[in-house]
């Protein structure tokens, strides 16, 4: 579902497909980075208690609001994902074309 919404979007396959060596590959910015490794911190808070390292990284790319609007995201976003595995949902399929 994302991923199909992404490349509508523009994004690229290469980055797609790499998005899980984001730390590895040359094709995310900086600002990005520092976008996923917060996601990576919130999603695994019970780990990594959100480092202040990360936190203070995510904040030179970041305003105050851009900062609430995503970690409110990204809370929405584990919660939509809980749900999901709680109810055992699949992720939706295409129809295979005629």
């Amino acid at each position: 579902m994302h991923t199909r919404d992404a490349r509508a979007h523009g994004e690229t396959e290469e980055r797609l497909y790499l998005l899980n060596a984001w730390r590895e590959s040359p094709l995310y910015t900086e600002k990005e980075r520092a976008a996923l490794a917060w996601t990576e911190a919130l999603t695994l808070i019970s780990e990594t208690h959100a480092p202040d390292d990360v936190y203070e990284e995510l904040r030179k790319h970041f305003s105050e609001t851009e900062t609430v609007n995503l970690t409110a995201l990204i809370g929405l976003i584990n919660t939509w994902n809980r749900i999901a595995i709680s109810f055992r949902s699949q992720h939706p399929v295409r129809k295979a074309a005629a």
